[in-house]
């Protein structure tokens, strides 16, 4: 079976880029029941002899199998399995232990990803999916969607049943709150030239509702790694008012590795540089010390991966003529893994502000393993900390200074993380912060 170390990657990310694959090229077929017990013995069996804490934190992991194995045999389908297998690796209360279905992985690498969207992102704050960004030249912003507002049914779901359903869930908050965003965006997300229904609250909180064609996701497709399928892969760079230079990318894949770094070095006379890694639910860990090399003059470590024999640290070294002008970073409770990791180490490095919310606390590296029913296991098989030894699993990246997403300045036409990363900098680089910055 292949396996490929995935360094800080969460299953999220493959449920929000890749739901709309079933769509296209799932052929759907059961499983037998032999090859169901099969699946559930080959995940329980390795978590007990490979996960990177052999005491698993003192859970009885005999006692979990004597009581999850009926259930396994109960399930009449590999939907009912997949369900018990993610609630059995629930009981870890760690990131990284998930079952991705087979309807949501690409199986040809000659076909492309029936990606698609309608230009929006959005969070879910106090139970509401409020809608954070939207792309000035997308359908979404042409059918009158704007930050602010809130999806209350996408085609025939309603929001509140989808949050529901992840009640059960026995992850942590962070990371039930992380999932469930993705599965919103998953279900908005879908094949180009479909179209999606969402009914929503506008800035008046009247209902409305758009049919609104959904378009091919802007950026790249990044190469298969292994089990691991392509992914879109966005990089945006601009000069805001003021000057500071801002890098938003959605993803850390080798794609956009030396982009990123060339965009650092084009920004070489910016008064400050922000990177926006809100939303970004990591990648590989090895680009986040590419990136750090390009703003430090010196060795820096970002922390450090223990597994069960060995480890991995993470240190970046200094490039030719970094820059180094002050530097923000915007997190979120969707920023994870790698992005964990670039956010923690800049922080600890005492290299940039970080700005934001806390971060999703989900930063494990892991591997993918394929299922006798198709679908493929991931599973951590290390621990991370950062230079100091701080835990960053299940607490996340505490921002330097907090900013939340709030209704009324995003309906204002704002971004509050965005403005208030720009005023951290000006405090360095008074020309940054000239005039309100807006999305």
């Amino acid at each position: 079976m292949k396996r490929v170390l995935v360094t800080a990657l969460l299953f999220a990310l493959a449920l929000g880029a890749l739901i709309a694959t079933s769509r296209a090229f799932w052929v759907d077929r059961e499983s037998t029941p032999d090859q169901r017990r099969e699946a559930f013995e080959i995940v329980w069996r390795t978590v007990k002899e490979k996960h990177f804490d052999p005491t698993l934190g003192g859970l009885d992991w005999d006692k979990i199998k004597r009581d999850y194995a009926p259930r396994a045999d109960a399930a009449k389908t590999d939907s009912e399995l997949y369900e018990v297998l993610q609630q059995m690796l629930g009981e870890l209360h760690q990131s990284h232990f998930n079952i991705i279905p087979p309807e949501l992985i690409i199986e040809d690498d000659t076909k492309e990803p029936a990606g698609g969207g309608v230009g929006l992102d959005l969070r879910v704050v106090d139970g509401l999916a409020m809608i954070t960004r939207v792309d000035p030249n997308s359908t979404g912003a042409r059918a009158g969607l704007r930050p602010g507002f809130i999806v209350t049914r996408v085609d025939d779901s309603p929001v509140d049943q989808l949050i529901a359903r992840f009640a059960k869930s026995k992850d942590s908050q962070a990371i039930t709150r992380f999932r469930i965003n993705r599965s919103i965006l998953g279900r908005i997300n879908g094949a180009p030239k479909s179209s999606v229904r969402l009914s929503y609250l506008d800035g008046e909180d009247k209902a409305r509702e758009a049919t609104i064609e959904r378009e091919r996701l802007p950026g790249e497709m990044s190469q298969r790694m292994g089990n691991f399928p392509p992914q879109y892969a966005e990089l945006e760079v601009k000069r805001l008012a003021g000057g500071a230079g801002y890098i938003r990318f959605n993803i850390f894949v080798m794609l956009l590795s030396d982009r990123i770094k060339a965009a650092i070095r084009s920004l070489h006379d910016a008064p400050g540089i922000i990177f926006d890694i809100r939303g970004n639910p990591g990648g590989l860990g090895a680009i986040a010390p590419g990136i750090v090399g390009e703003l430090e003059t010196r060795e820096v470590s970002l922390g450090t991966m223990k597994m069960r024999r060995g480890e991995l640290k993470f240190v970046a070294f200094p490039q030719k003529n970094p820059y180094a002008g002050p530097v923000a970073v915007l997190i979120d409770g969707m920023s994870a893994s790698t992005s964990e990791v670039l956010a923690g180490g800049l922080q600890e490095a005492k290299r940039a502000i970080v700005v934001g919310e806390r971060s999703a606390g989900a930063v494990l590296p892991s591997l993918f393993e394929k299922l006798p029913t198709g679908a493929l296991f991931q599973y951590a098989i290390g621990d991370y900390r950062t230079p100091s030894g701080v835990l960053v699993e299940g607490l996340g990246v505490k921002p330097d200074v907090e900013a939340k997403v709030n209704r009324a300045t995003l309906l204002a036409g704002r971004d509050p993380q965005l403005d208030e990363a720009v005023r951290q900098l000006s405090k360095a680089a008074p020309a940054v912060g000239s005039r309100t910055v807006r999305n």
